[in-house]
């Protein structure tokens, strides 16, 4: 009989549920564990393959008869903003981002609270509990952190942080070939500063200081408003049946 390492990955398969991108349509994923000694490599495996990390599982679309879900990142070196791009860093340099250790707090738990309740009161993660986030954010056996955004102080020279509450906060994954930026929110008091392209023109900054070619970007979907802001990031590659596509 033939054994199956028990550090071999088993992927399963999700019922079919509502879309939540397009209408009138249903979802499936192929998912697998990201645990133990070898889950770092794993994940930078599957993300090059078109998968994204929740907590502990990796996951991507498998849908039948739909290919809508597109796999984005862009490419750091080339990337150049746009002129609506400089005037949003320009509106938030007054604002740092820290990386600190992916741990949980009270702070990060009621911004994102607010956030979900102003942005998101009807997503699948609305019901997220503060037990439900401590896991999101702390249980994971790959490396990744928390980029903290608060105002610059008098200090943050010398310390590289802000001060003051919590403006905006970004859960990354600190991959061999980038940055895959897991999930991001922030204040919607400051909505009128595009904080969502703001930290990942960060993001597209951090990964060029670390010599890192990608950012990660998730699924683009053709046909979804709300995830048209991702092809705005150019340029950028697309995985394909053959591969990584670069897009102009």
């Amino acid at each position: 009989m033939t054994h199956q390492p028990t550090e071999t990955p088993q992927f399963y398969l999700t019922a079919p549920a509502p879309c939540p991108y397009l209408a009138g349509r249903s979802e499936r994923k192929v998912f697998t564990h990201l645990v133990g000694e070898r889950a770092g490599a794993l994940n930078d495996l599957l993300t090059q393959g078109g998968f994204r990390r929740s907590q502990n599982i990796a996951y991507r679309p498998a849908c039948e008869g739909c290919r809508a879900c597109v796999s984005i990142r862009c490419i750091v070196d080339a990337f150049t903003p746009t002129r609506s791009m400089a005037r949003v860093m320009r509106r938030n340099r007054d604002l740092i981002g820290a990386g600190v250790t992916a741990s949980p707090s009270s702070d990060q738990y009621n911004l994102f609270r607010r956030y979900l309740d102003s942005r998101h009161a009807e997503g699948g993660m609305s019901d997220m509990s503060v037990l439900d986030y401590a896991m999101m954010v702390g249980e994971s056996y790959v490396d990744t952190e928390v980029v903290e955004y608060r105002f610059r102080g008098p200090d943050t020279a010398i310390t590289g942080h802000g001060e003051g509450p919590l403006i905006a906060t970004a859960l990354t994954d600190v991959l061999a070939d980038g940055l895959s930026m897991v999930y991001s929110f922030y204040d919607p008091d400051y909505s009128d500063r595009s904080l969502g392209t703001y930290m990942i023109l960060d993001h597209i900054g951090r990964a060029r200081k670390m010599g890192l070619p990608y950012v990660y970007l998730g699924y683009w979907v053709e046909g979804s408003p709300k995830m048209d802001y991702k092809r705005r990031f150019r340029p950028q590659e697309h995985l394909m049946a053959r591969g990584w596509l670069r897009v102009d």
